[in-house]
């Protein structure tokens, strides 16, 4: 995989150098370019595309988070930021990673090392479909990084996903272990497709069409696994259940 293209923006011009210095440590992240005013980036950004941004969210005129949801669609965030709040609003957006500074370098390669990952899934996707004739609608798998080999895992083996801090488990129909690869729940979430997979917890991705059966309490039982449909998805979870369930 080539280089990963990649932005800063800060409107702390020390924080801004820090992240220079990291991005010039690590052997797979080019920089493009670097800003301390958040609207002069948003135009490089959308003029430029790339890959990556390292962005600070609290910065005048437009924040952070106002600045993610503005960015085209192939660009991903890494935030950087002194205020742990923003972490659970940082995943409804196109975040990869937060970070909380003072940033230490492990922990930036560590981040960095996650967006890698997201690339090489979407490639090895986009690979697939390639050989499929280019045809969206013959994608079938995904490839997983996992125990430092990518792995083609075909979308109808996974059972559910489950999301646990840095890493995510594949559960597959065709293996007693997991898969474990190093990436965030919304970067799978985004990759599986939306007709056969929906999110039902912060932590837990479910095949539909591996559900055993749900109780009244929104548990939902996939062979010996009973996963809890919170709060926050179950308006959709009920919705999609309503659609096919007999009167």
């Amino acid at each position: 995989m080539k280089e990963l293209r990649c932005m800063v923006v800060d409107d702390e011009p020390l924080a801004v150098k820090m992240l220079e210095n990291f991005i010039s440590k690590t052997s797979f992240l080019s920089l493009e370019a670097s800003f301390t005013d958040p609207v002069a980036a948003l135009e490089a950004i959308r003029a430029q595309r790339p890959q990556l941004v390292f962005l600070d969210i609290q910065m005048p005129d437009l924040n952070g988070m106002e600045l993610s949801r503005m960015i085209p669609e192939g660009t991903r965030i890494i935030f950087t930021t002194a205020f742990k709040d923003y972490a659970f609003d940082s995943y409804e957006v196109s975040a990869l990673d937060f970070l909380l500074k003072p940033i230490r370098y492990q922990k930036f390669l560590e981040a960095a090392e996650k967006a890698r990952q997201w690339f090489a899934l979407v490639e090895g996707a986009e690979a697939a479909e390639a050989a499929a004739g280019g045809n969206s609608g013959q994608q079938d798998s995904i490839f997983v990084k996992s125990e430092g080999q990518l792995r083609k895992v075909a979308f109808t083996d996974i059972k559910y996903v489950e999301g646990m801090k840095d890493y995510v488990l594949l559960h597959l129909c065709s293996e007693k272990r997991p898969l474990v690869t190093h990436i965030t729940m919304k970067a799978v979430e985004e990759l599986l497709p939306a007709g056969a997979f929906m999110r039902v917890h912060r932590s837990y991705i479910v095949a539909l069409d591996k559900i055993d059966s749900v109780s009244g309490t929104n548990d939902i039982s996939i062979g010996d696994t009973f996963i809890h449909v919170s709060d926050a998805y179950r308006a959709a979870f009920e919705a999609y259940l309503s659609q096919r369930m007999l009167r």
